[in-house]
């Protein structure tokens, strides 16, 4: 539905509380039981929760919607997010290695951004990307559950890096609630 200025009209899917995105039985990062105990159980969760955030902001769109540019002249999309942080999962490695950095998966700056296209292909890759990302990274802090130890080149404590992941998605999850509402109306949390 489209109102008069041709902007999309606010909509949620949710009933019980019109202000979130799902309701509380379909929203899969509502944990029935207690909290995950431990900092670093705690810290995985948060970080769970906001990749799935940013996953249910992109579902259901199409590859025209997920790389439209929603707030110009800003070159940030839903398909450009995707791209941004399997590039930034790639760069966390980098810091915890003492070796040579990876390569860029997607360029030079704004590349992750500039490469967002609408086209089904580079919207497909762009996922393969993220969560071969996001298991290769999980996978190399798995070998530091102190979350104390300094690792790298920089000495970077694991926490610091596991909160600063935790703010990248967060920070991000944010432009993706304000980019869904542009391209569709929808609104929540």
């Amino acid at each position: 539905m489209r109102r008069m200025n041709d902007q999309p009209a606010r909509w949620s899917q949710a009933t019980v509380y019109p202000d979130m995105w799902a309701d509380p039985d379909d929203d899969p990062r509502n944990n029935e039981g207690p909290s995950p105990d431990g900092e670093l159980a705690t810290l995985q969760d948060f970080l769970t929760n906001y990749r799935m955030t940013l996953r249910m902001k992109c579902d259901g769109l199409d590859a025209e919607q997920l790389a439209r540019r929603s707030v110009p002249p800003s070159t940030m999309s839903l398909l450009g997010l995707v791209r941004h942080l399997a590039e930034v999962e790639r760069d966390w490695r980098n810091w915890i290695t003492d070796g040579d950095p990876l390569p860029k998966l997607y360029g030079e700056r704004d590349a992750d951004f500039d490469g967002a296209v609408a086209e089904q292909d580079v919207v497909d890759a762009s996922y393969r990307d993220l969560a071969r990302e996001q298991a290769a990274t999980d996978a190399a802090l798995a070998e530091h559950r102190d979350l104390s130890e300094r690792v790298g080149k920089e000495r970077i404590a694991v926490r610091e890096l596991m909160v600063h992941r935790i703010e990248e998605y967060a920070r991000h999850c944010g432009h993706a609630d304000l980019l869904r509402e542009c391209v569709d109306g929808r609104v929540g949390q």
